[in-house]
Order: structure tokens, then sequence, then C-alpha cells
């Protein structure tokens, strides 16, 4: 049974939203935590929406970037559910490294931050002439289509978080993915109350302006999801 909470925020009447952290690679927790999701949504139907959003990070650093990837790709957990899959800062390290004329040192950038990691989950064995070919184009496609940001209610929903006293339609894309500080230790009013994954902590960060919800899958700590409605709010783990 989901425990709620009174949340910093409200959603719509109509609208439950799941939202999951970082991922990185870790496809076994991916999985299970979507059967969470749906035995909660069999355990408390709605009539309204219901709305998945990963929080971006899919790949790197973990075992199985790959299988990530396949199950963003499958049919929600939820029958009917919209899928939201927001761009995190490793997909754009990602994207950058398929193209390193476009972008030189994006590659080596990218392999000093889990891209090895990523490359060995589709196979790639040393001296691979073309790692990249090895990669779905489905795959690459699904990175090249998901959006910075998404939104509901009282709640922005964005990889990274905001430039604090920055209007919303002037935030800078590189903030919505890479920023820590000033947000993290910002304790004043924001436009939004932000959903956020990129900083890691061991549970989830959960301010009246903000709540974070990286837990560090990929070193060893939970798999997070946050759920929304209406007022309230509550945590699956796996």
């Amino acid at each position: 049974m989901l425990n709620e909470f009174l949340a910093p925020g409200v959603l719509p009447p109509d609208l439950r939203v799941y939202a999951i952290g970082d991922v990185h690679g870790c496809a076994d927790r991916l999985a299970a935590l979507h059967r969470l999701v749906a035995a909660d949504a069999r355990e408390r139907p709605t009539a309204g929406q219901t709305v998945l959003v990963h929080l971006g990070d899919y790949v790197d650093r973990g075992p199985d970037s790959a299988g990530v990837l396949d199950l963003l790709l499958s049919p929600p957990p939820v029958p009917g559910a919209e899928v939201v899959n927001l761009i995190g800062n490793h997909e754009v390290m990602m994207l950058d490294a398929s193209d390193p004329l476009a972008h030189p040192g994006a590659w080596e950038f990218w392999l000093d931050n889990g891209g090895e990691e990523t490359l060995r989950s589709y196979g790639l064995e040393d001296g691979h002439p073309e790692p990249f070919a090895l990669v779905p184009e489905a795959h690459m496609a699904l990175l090249r289509r998901c959006p910075l940001h998404w939104s509901a209610g009282d709640y922005l929903f964005v990889h990274a978080g905001i430039r604090p006293e920055v209007p919303l339609d002037r935030q800078d894309p590189f903030d919505l993915i890479w920023i820590r500080e000033p947000f993290l230790s910002f304790d004043g009013e924001l436009p939004m109350v932000v959903v956020h994954g990129h900083s890691p902590s061991a549970q989830p960060a959960v301010r009246q302006n903000r709540l974070g919800i990286d837990t560090g899958a990929c070193f060893g700590g939970p798999l997070t999801c946050l759920v929304l409605e209406d007022r309230y709010m509550g945590f699956l783990a796996a």
C-alpha cells in the first residue's frame, strides 16, 4: 500500500503522475519498478489520466543501458498511460559522441563518464572499428526525440533543475540537464515545484521548491519513483 504525504504542489484532479529518477543502465531495477507502478495502478485505479515520466540518464555506468532503452520502447506498464522520456546529460553525451566530427572531444568525454559500459551492453569488444554500428537506430532515435522538460499543475519535470531567479522561458537548456548549484541550495521560491534527478542522494530530497529523486541506483542505491496525485505524494522503490 502506497504511503501518501502532503506534497508541496497540486496536480489537476484528473491526473496521476509516476516520475522515475536516474536509471543509468540498471535495467533490472527499472523492470522491477515498472512492475511496482503497474501493481499500484491496479490497486488504486483512477478514472483520470496516468502519465509516466522518466527523468533522463538512462544510459552509462550501469551494466545494461541497451536493456533500459528497450524497456523505454516497450508498451507502458500501465495500459493507456502516456509516457514522457526526458533527456539527461548522459543522453546528450552519447548523442554528441556519435558525431565526433561535429563535437570534438565528445567521444573521449563520454567514455570517461560511463560510455564504455553502455557500448559493452551492446556487445562491443575491444578493437571494434565502428562502435555505434552496434547501437540500434531505434535507440538513437529515441534519444533524439526526448524533450528537455514537461509540466503539469504546479510541477516542472526536468533532468537536473533550473537556474533560480531566471524566468522559465529564458532558462538555458544546458542548465536544465547539467545544473547543480546554485539550484540545489536555493531555498527561495521557484516559478514551479521542480521534480528532478541528476544529483544523487541516499533518499529523495523533499523541499518546498523541489523534489529530487535520483537515489543512486547505479551506485547501489534504490531506483525511486515519485507518485503525485492531487495534493499528495508517495514513493515506490526497487
